[in-house]
């Protein structure tokens, strides 16, 4: 395997939909300084692509790390499935009891397995397992979109090592977009999809009654969608290039032959979205799965409709409470499981939380926007090749409407 992009070459220069389009409205919310999942505290991501050397293989991972004692200190978390078709390992677990004490990485479908190996491998490296005996509790956080017609799903590249050392190598930086980790073979709308992130800063209360601003960050590993449904602020772009599309297609035999090709394989398998929702807001688990929910919002203004064999989860978590976990084992006890314990947690209260419901679908909407705005044209498995969104077209056309 080879860090080679499988991109095409000679292709227009990338740039995010707030750099293509200036003055675009994009919700009342301003973003944070890296517009980015990062810009919450704490929270820090790593990707990287695996291609391989004749083509056939173009994909990844994307690793996320939600605090820096992820181990001892879990998240309130919640998660909402707007359409089941995909997996989220761990989610029993979140259901259950409403905590995020894991990585999360984000991959491809038949990757899911060795993700979740490698957090189990990193873990131990980090945490250790004395004499072989392994003194912790952790349902590993793994999700996945379907990249088969742009990778060679058949080879399992991805490995345990991989998921390490994503892990060992997150950080703070703004996310890198487009083409990326785990959204590195993956198509949006029949255009090159993938990774993309974006966030907003909301203006609130601390539990004393002072102004204190709170963050909302995203990132979407966006594979979904028909060319037709997109919009951007509401302009049917999907549709216009759908029709100037077909009629390309009229006169040029090769084109209507891999546009019947893509259609053919995404009626069998629509694609999938994966959506990770951030905040610094003090969120209890049903409040984050409320705002998890409001993902559908932003996903449904791009033009997402859930559509049946495609896997819409989405996960979201506050970092505004640290819950105490690994507090017994064979080793440790510092409660006693019978004895009830209360925690003093902050949590907002549900009166004031839709600046947080708008944050979320807001920085949805955009996140998708920008892996597709970031997205390069690939050519992948068997020669098959999906186009980049083509930023110029989309400028005439914003500036027209």
């Amino acid at each position: 395997m080879s860090s080679t992009s499988g991109t095409a070459a000679g292709q227009e220069p990338r740039k995010r939909l707030r750099d293509l389009l200036p003055n675009l409205h994009l919700g009342h919310w301003k973003p944070g300084p890296l517009n980015s999942l990062t810009d919450v505290p704490g929270v820090r991501v790593h990707t990287q692509e695996i291609f391989g050397d004749n083509g056939n293989v173009n994909t990844g991972v994307t690793s996320i790390l939600p605090r820096e004692d992820w181990f001892y200190k879990a998240c309130y978390s919640g998660i909402f499935s707007f359409n089941g078709s995909g997996e989220m390992t761990g989610s029993h677990w979140i259901n259950e009891t409403g905590l995020l004490h894991s990585p999360i990485i984000i991959t491809n479908s038949f990757a899911v397995g060795a993700a979740y190996q490698g957090i189990y491998e990193y873990t131990i490296k980090a945490q250790g397992a004395t004499k072989g005996n392994v003194d912790w509790f952790l349902l590993p956080v793994v999700a996945e979109t379907f990249d088969g017609y742009l990778n060679d799903l058949t080879q399992f590249v991805v490995k345990p090592e991989h998921i390490i050392k994503g892990l060992e190598s997150v950080s703070s930086d703004r996310v890198r977009e487009g083409s990326v980790g785990g959204g590195t073979g993956m198509i949006c709308h029949y255009f090159k999809g993938g990774t993309g992130s974006s966030s907003r800063v909301v203006e609130g209360l601390d539990s004393k009654g002072e102004p204190k601003t709170y963050t909302v960050g995203v990132l979407v590993q966006a594979n979904y969608g028909r060319p037709h449904h997109l919009r951007i602020a509401g302009v049917p772009v999907g549709r216009i290039l759908a029709q100037e599309a077909d009629k390309e297609a009229e006169s040029n035999p090769a084109i209507k032959m891999a546009r019947d090709m893509l259609e053919k394989e995404k009626n069998r398998k629509d694609g999938s979205i994966i959506v990770i929702l951030a905040t610094d807001a003090p969120l209890h688990p049903t409040q984050l799965q409320r705002l998890a929910k409001r993902a559908t919002v932003g996903l449904s203004r791009v033009g997402g409709y859930g559509h049946n064999p495609s896997g819409d989860v989405f996960l979201a978590f506050s970092t505004g409470n640290e819950i105490p976990v690994q507090s017994i084992s064979m080793e440790r006890r510092a409660v006693d499981p019978f004895k009830p314990t209360p925690l003093n947690v902050d949590v907002v209260d549900d009166s004031s939380i839709n600046g947080l419901f708008e944050a979320a679908a807001d920085a949805t909407e955009e996140s998708i926007y920008n892996a597709l705005c970031m997205a390069e044209t690939m050519v992948g498995n068997q020669g098959h090749k999906i186009e980049a969104l083509p930023l110029e077209k989309v400028k005439e056309i914003m500036e027209s409407n």
